[in-house]
């Protein structure tokens, strides 16, 4: 008889994904899916700024009340001065005499008369100096010829005293507004283009060579690419040429002085000084302090922050 050799049967496990697998939604799985979700939420979270509007009662403790507590320690120890007899009355008037001023010049109907002269010119002398300012920036900026010829002498001008621009203009258009708005351009002009030249330069190339790939040359180019990104360092000049305007503003009208012109600020300041009213010379100070920081606040702050803004850079609006 054959013998018949016999095979036992070999235990073979099913074969299918191992306890754990993520494939197979298991206890293992779902934790490994768990966490890569929460390290996504939280990389999302780093990159995502979080803009919100401020409560009313933060943003009063936050920027309204320090600027006013500075205030009121100014006045506390400008009174402490007074009471100190540190020099004579007539050097150092007490706040209760400037307020005095103040009231005085409101009944008569000229406080907002001298504010809105200066303002007015101010703000005029500062839009015709951005529209000479910007073309100008950019040509020195993007035409190397240029800005070897004129760079050298944009930077000098900043340098200049606004003072010292008085006398000419007076002798060349006279005593009248022109003369005026003609300090304020040679004040300005060159802080703004200045300005947008070092914007322009902190452009980095890859979004120039990225707007050439796109088509975005030549004004396309500047408007679209070279602007905004030079916006940040744009808007620096812009302040500084508004502090240019103004500071050349109140030269001009210290020192030239008409009846043609108007009393503004500071030809109200100019004014104290010459039949000897320190509570009016302090009056036109305050006066020409509170116009600067209000423009600041209401034009240039705002502007600030939604650049920031729009860069991912102001976490609270």
């Amino acid at each position: 008889m054959g013998s018949t050799e016999t095979t036992a049967p070999k235990d073979t496990a099913p074969e299918g994904p191992a306890p754990g697998d993520p494939a197979t939604g298991g206890a293992g799985g779902a934790a490994a899916h768990h966490d890569l979700a929460g390290l996504e939420a939280g990389l999302d979270a780093l990159e995502t700024v979080q803009t919100r509007r401020a409560p009313l009662r933060e943003t009063l403790v936050q920027k309204v009340l320090p600027p006013l507590v500075a205030v009121a320690l100014v006045l506390v120890v400008w009174q402490i001065l007074v009471w100190a007899k540190v020099t004579d009355d007539y050097k150092l008037p007490s706040p209760s005499a400037v307020w005095d001023e103040v009231a005085d010049a409101w009944a008569q109907g000229t406080l907002l008369g001298y504010i809105w002269t200066s303002v007015s010119r101010g703000l005029l002398g500062f839009l015709l100096a951005l529209v000479i300012g910007t073309p100008l920036g950019l040509l020195v900026a993007r035409v190397r010829f240029v800005r070897a010829a004129i760079g050298p002498i944009l930077s000098g001008l900043q340098s200049l005293p606004s003072v010292a621009w008085v006398p000419p203009a007076v002798i060349w258009l006279g005593l009248n507004d022109s003369m005026m708005y003609a300090v304020i351009l040679l004040g300005a002009v060159p802080s703004i283009a200045n300005g947008l030249v070092s914007g322009v330069d902190q452009v980095p190339p890859l979004f120039l060579r990225a707007g050439r790939t796109l088509g975005a040359t030549g004004l396309r180019g500047t408007w679209h690419i070279v602007m905004p990104a030079a916006l940040p360092g744009y808007l620096a000049g812009l302040k500084q040429g508004w502090a240019f305007s103004w500071r050349s503003l109140m030269a001009a009208e210290i020192i030239a002085s008409s009846p043609d012109l108007g009393v503004g600020l500071g030809q109200l300041l100019e004014n104290g000084r010459t039949v000897g009213s320190m509570p009016m010379v302090f009056l036109a100070i305050v006066l020409i302090l509170i116009v600067g920081i209000a423009i600041d606040l209401l034009i240039f702050s705002p502007l600030e922050r939604r650049v920031l803004r729009g860069r991912g850079l102001l976490v609270k609006s």
